[in-house]
């Protein structure tokens, strides 16, 4: 051997060392996030959307908070919320449709630009004064129309930006982004509200649109190869869409309990305006607290269901926190202390996103492709309409006979719809 070989040989594994540990990529199986995050697209996407989401719950903070100013009434607190989310019943199995046909990311590019004039409208208006209720609501009722066209587009879009074994891990994900920003957007939104008014809410949600269209812009998606030459017409791909989810029984048995949950549960969100005001008597700082901690719980489920490699067992999960949601909300009607309120909300939080992303874990896991868009349009109008009718009747009611009654009411059926869905997948 020769000196220098034997000079390397000497000080190789000094200069080497034992192998390391690769940690990371242990990591990243295990915690669904950041193996959704490892995905190139997605990454770009939820790094843009994040910060376009959190603009979006200051608005619908301030928009809450606007019309309570205005009218100081629970059935127009209803009415907006129905104007936000009636339009998909209409809009939403066309807009399913034409996510199956055309370029979903142009599309969504189209969805993000109609939503950022609708701020920049509100900004304008209430920045001079010349916002009225009826001005509220057509604008609330615009911006519900370009959310029906975009959410079956961006529900589409998402399975094209991960590899198909990180698709329950994006799903996740990007629930837990979107309950950060729940978390997040209120506080800033109370802040903002308290110390210059309402008009600067509307400002920065439509400064923070930019960044999501920046993202898009920077997005390679892999899209599915289907044969678009095979479609017939809009109202015949609506019916086929219709006809494939109904014979399906996994993904009928799923949005028949989403249904619950969404008519039954999700409207207390939009009703918190009246219950930071009139029951705890809080104000807008009341009301950012309420919305911070439903994002807060909203948070931890999603951090929860990230953790999950598959969709095993997750049907019996989602049955379990329907009831959970429904034995929440009766706490939450059932105190007048505040601070006990905050805990009942954000367990509330928790439930309704297990729900919520349990459901489209499960839809996206049974659907074909080329159906897609069509059947997640009627998850989108399930979620959607069954929150505009809930809040429509839960806010007229509540005028009546205030808010504690006809929301715990709600909260029975969300139990009693807990309780059938578990009989019948153990007689299943």
């Amino acid at each position: 051997m020769t000196p220098l070989s034997s000079k390397s040989s000497a000080t190789g594994p000094r200069n080497v060392g034992p192998p390391r540990r690769r940690i990371a990529p242990r990591l990243i199986v295990r915690v669904g996030v950041l193996r959704a995050l490892a995905n190139r697209n997605y990454r770009i996407y939820a790094e843009g959307n994040a910060i376009s989401m959190v603009g979006t719950w200051v608005q619908r903070v301030a928009v809450g908070w606007l019309t309570w100013e205005l009218t100081g009434s629970t059935m127009w607190l209803g009415l907006i919320a129905f104007a936000e989310l009636l339009p998909t019943v209409i809009i939403g199995p066309f807009a399913g449709v034409v996510a199956d046909r055309f370029n979903r990311l142009r599309l969504f590019k189209i969805s993000q630009i109609l939503a950022m004039t609708q701020s920049a409208l509100l900004f304008a208006l209430t920045a001079t004064n010349l916002i009225t209720i009826e001005l509220l609501f057509a604008l609330t009722l615009y911006l519900g129309a370009v959310y029906g066209f975009a959410q079956p587009v961006r529900l589409s879009l998402i399975p094209s930006l991960v590899r198909r074994a990180d698709m329950h891990a994006a799903i996740a994900c990007n629930s837990l982004l979107f309950n950060l920003a729940r978390f997040l957007g209120p506080i800033l939104a109370g802040l903002v509200i308290v110390a210059w008014g309402i008009a600067p809410a509307f400002l920065i949600n439509m400064t923070t649109y930019c960044a999501v269209l920046y993202a898009a812009a920077l997005l390679r998606p892999q899209e599915d190869r289907i044969d678009r030459s095979q479609f017939s017409g809009m109202l015949v791909g609506i019916q086929d869409g219709i006809t494939y989810a109904f014979h399906n029984p996994a993904i009928r048995a799923t949005l028949i309990l989403f249904a619950c949950t969404a008519a039954f549960g999700r409207p207390f969100a939009e009703l918190l305006p009246g219950f930071a005001a009139d029951v705890f008597e809080r104000g807008a700082l009341g009301l950012a607290w309420l919305t911070s901690s439903v994002g807060f719980g909203a948070v931890l489920a999603a951090i929860y269901l990230s953790q999950r490699r598959n969709t095993d067992g997750l049907r019996q999960l989602v049955v379990l926190n329907t009831g959970l949601f429904g034995f929440a909300l009766i706490a939450l009607v059932s105190t007048k202390w505040f601070w006990l309120a905050i805990p009942s909300v954000a367990l509330a939080g928790f439930a309704m996103v297990v729900c919520a992303v349990g459901a489209q874990s499960l839809i996206q896991d049974a659907v074909d492709s080329a159906m897609r868009g069509r059947v997640l349009s009627l998850y989108g109008l399930v979620f959607r309409a069954g929150v505009a009718l809930g809040s429509l009747i839960f806010g007229a009611l509540a005028a009546d006979f205030g808010l504690p009654w006809p929301i715990g009411a709600a909260a029975l059926a969300c139990v009693a719809a807990a309780l059938i869905a578990r009989t019948t997948i153990r007689n299943s």
